[in-house]
């Protein structure tokens, strides 16, 4: 329950309470554009500035090759069993969406473990960061597959639906570029050489007001993730409880391997959130044009209006409670 009353998860359950009594209050897009960015920064800045401490041990060596291999291991089990229940490329689409990394959630998980008293590796946000793409590389690469055998098919005469413009490279280029990714990127590598003197004199912007500015954006999630719930009206029930179930399969997956691989209780924990976030932002941007047949309503829908609330309510407690366990049996 402690979670709960944290000010920021708070602001996040009002605003879905706003936005269900449907409630005029809303964040400018620029506001809030604006603030996912400055909380990317901070994390960059503080990740950047651990991994200065601790340097490439086997430590995070270990937390990076975990995180890349779940990063390619959950897209494929959720695409195996989505696609039993709805289309393909629908099944290709969600699975990206889960195989990739919710930024929010995972910045809300490390103020949870400070808050907590929990110590944790900054250098995890570079594991966010790898996260973020092989889930959209395999879920265009699945595409193109399906397309195939779909013309196949048809006797290679069937409508195709184009590819993304720039094919498999332009997907990449895409994925890296991605602004929020390489503002996170620089942040962290800023932070490894800023030292102490740059750290204190980032300190009253990037940490000082960063409570504040996150309770402010969950409330502008808040809002987003209760005027998603609208597009889940009618789709499979399955789906849904993928939405549920999957998230807890994959931080469970994660937490086994925490313990094999003997990571810390902290890290353990970010890894797990890792595991179970969906993204919301940038695999649904690049999903819209590399795979245009799939119905953007269903995968955002599932991320942002059930998989997300769930995780920054109960999830990340619920995690740290797993790894906790599993870490010290």
């Amino acid at each position: 329950m402690t979670s709960l009353l944290d000010p920021a998860v708070l602001f996040f359950i009002f605003g879905l309470f706003a936005g269900v009594v449907r409630s005029n209050l809303e964040i400018p897009p620029a506001i809030s554009r604006f603030l996912a960015l400055y909380l990317l920064m901070a994390l960059g800045l503080k990740g950047g500035l651990s991994l200065a401490q601790t340097g490439l041990t086997a430590e995070v060596a270990k937390s990076l090759g975990l995180a890349l291999f779940l990063a390619s291991l959950t897209p494929i089990l959720g695409f195996l069993f989505l696609r039993r229940v709805t289309s393909s490329f629908n099944a290709a689409a969600i699975a990206a969406t889960y195989g990739s990394v919710s930024a929010v959630t995972f910045i809300t998980a490390n103020q949870f473990l400070d808050i907590n008293g929990v110590e944790h590796g900054g250098y995890m946000a570079a594991a966010m960061a790898l996260m973020e793409s092989p889930a959209i590389i395999m879920a265009v690469v699945m595409a193109n597959v399906l397309r195939r055998r779909a013309q196949d098919a048809a006797g290679g005469s069937g409508p195709a639906s184009p590819p993304h413009p720039g094919g498999l490279w332009g997907v990449l280029h895409e994925s890296f570029t991605d602004g929020a990714q390489l503002l996170l990127l620089a942040s962290m590598a800023i932070g490894t050489v800023i030292g102490a003197e740059g750290a204190a004199a980032m300190k009253p912007f990037s940490a000082d007001l960063f409570k504040g500015m996150l309770a402010f954006f969950l409330l502008d999630m808040g809002l987003l993730a209760s005027r998603s719930l609208k597009n889940l009206r009618g789709q499979s029930g399955w789906l849904l409880l993928y939405a549920v179930l999957g998230p807890l399969i994959h931080a469970y997956v994660a937490l086994l391997l925490a313990r094999l691989f003997g990571l810390s209780l902290g890290d353990a924990t970010l890894l797990a959130v890792l595991a179970a976030s969906a993204s919301y932002i940038a695999v649904p941007a690049v999903l819209r044009e590399a795979i245009p047949e799939a119905e953007p309503s269903v995968y955002m829908g599932l991320s942002l209006g059930v998989t997300f609330p769930l995780n920054i309510v109960f999830g990340i407690p619920l995690y740290h409670f797993l790894a906790r366990s599993m870490l010290s049996a």
